[in-house]
């Protein structure tokens, strides 16, 4: 028995050890706190052939269709095209889409609708200094080019930029009632600029005279000004500066209303809202060891920190470029985009994947028998082991991290409180 022990015990600290060697995620780990919780659902062999081809390269981001009974998510990687993930996100197809925008860098990804209930997907092109916008099916219906040298676009140094030859350098856009807002943090500039939905058949996009923000320490003012983003029923407009740690909120005509802190050291690049949760994925968390975290925020304040590459074996994820969180069915997923190297997860809700007997928030404590017969079963189903003492795995949410849990007796005669003791003292410390 002690062999048989020691045997099972070196095949599963052999096999993670292999997975952490390979990069290859942990399918019994979760990474996050409470019913936030997240496990590898899909990785990037869930992409068609030729996206997996770049995925290195990739530095974008995602759109979610809305609509009721739609769902669908948008992406583009250069050298392949726009993608498309089904609604329940089981499939993933590329786009036909124009050499204009497969062979350039997409940075992010916005999806609108007009008053008409047609909708469009615009991309911040920051190599080529365009937004473009498709259709759905990835058709090329507009380009917004750069502010022409002499355009008023509502403030003296955007203005003095442009008739510089300054370039014109988007990271993000986002729509709000026909007003588009669009970032600029990898230029100079660092300005938010506007634009107005002039006419919608066909498409027809112009500047306007609206211009906010800017490279500075000053309130309202950015260290790069990477992503923006509307709340869903408002008329409010939010920016991630990044090297600030900060979500910065606006009205809709640029006045600055204040600041939503990220932890000290992270390096916030968007914000995406799902019903109560806004999402924020970093470049960079406070422990660079630990690759670069999702935040998930509820009502303003942090509810849960994942961490794909130091809990779930997601080796690339050094830097999460893009995040977006959608409901399905009642259960939470997670599609997530890495930077330098590019990587590509989709994350589900784990809350409830503990075995009985877990210590994960919410697990109910299970009765000592239960205890006994979930490990290691022999004989007829549910018959407890006959040897008095054995080794148990089971996972362990402190600190995120597997624990090997010595139980010395199992009895289903011992008194539960008297398991969950055992458990609590022989948990192992990272």
């Amino acid at each position: 028995m002690a062999r048989l022990k020691l045997g099972i015990l070196f095949a599963i600290l052999l096999a993670a050890a292999w997975a952490a060697a390979t990069g290859s995620p942990i399918a019994t780990a979760a990474s996050g706190q409470g019913r936030l919780r997240f496990r590898v659902l899909y990785t990037a062999s869930h992409l068609p052939a030729e996206a997996r081809k770049v995925l290195p390269q990739a530095h974008g981001g995602f759109a979610v269709d809305q609509r009721p009974g739609r769902g669908e998510i948008y992406f583009a990687l250069k050298g392949a095209g726009i993608l498309q993930i089904s609604a329940e996100l089981s499939r993933v197809r590329l786009l036909e889409t124009p050499d204009e925008l497969k062979n350039t860098n997409l940075h992010n990804t916005s999806i609108w609708y007009t008053p008409s209930g047609a909708a469009y997907l615009s991309f911040a092109a920051n190599e080529a200094g365009r937004i473009f916008t498709t259709s759905l099916e990835g058709k090329l219906v507009h380009t917004l080019p750069p502010p022409a040298p002499g355009a008023d676009l509502g403030h003296p140094a955007v203005n003095d930029y442009f008739a510089g030859a300054g370039n014109f350098v988007p990271t993000d856009v986002a729509e709000l009632e026909g007003w588009f807002y669009i970032t600029t943090g990898y230029s100079h500039l660092d300005f938010v600029l506007t634009a107005r939905l002039a006419a919608s058949d066909p498409v027809r996009i112009e500047w306007s005279d609206l211009a906010f923000g800017g490279r500075g320490s000053a309130p309202g003012q950015f260290g790069t000004g990477h992503g923006v983003a509307v709340p869903p029923g408002t008329r409010l407009i939010e920016v991630a500066d990044r090297p600030n740690s900060e979500i910065k909120r606006f009205t809709r005509y640029g006045q600055y209303l204040g600041s939503l802190k990220m932890p000290p050291g992270s390096l916030p690049c968007d914000i995406s809202y799902s019903g109560r949760y806004a999402v924020v994925p970093a470049l960079d968390g406070p422990d660079r060891s630990k690759g670069a975290p999702i935040y998930i925020f509820e009502a303003g304040k942090l509810a849960s920190t994942i961490l794909p590459k130091e809990d779930l074996g997601l080796s690339n994820f050094r830097h999460v470029h893009h995040a977006v969180l959608v409901e399905r069915n009642g259960k939470l997923y997670l599609i997530a985009q890495a930077w330098n190297p590019g990587d590509f997860a989709i994350l589900e809700q784990a809350a409830d994947y503990l075995r009985p007997g877990g210590t994960g928030p919410g697990m109910k404590p299970a009765p000592a028998a239960t205890l006994c017969r979930n490990r290691f079963r022999r004989g007829r189903l549910g018959e407890p082991p006959s040897a008095a003492t054995f080794n148990a795995i089971m996972v362990s949410e402190k600190n995120h991290n597997l624990a090997v849990i010595a139980i010395p007796r199992c009895n289903p005669r011992v008194s539960a409180n008297h398991h969950r003791r055992t458990l609590g003292q022989n948990r192992q410390s990272p």
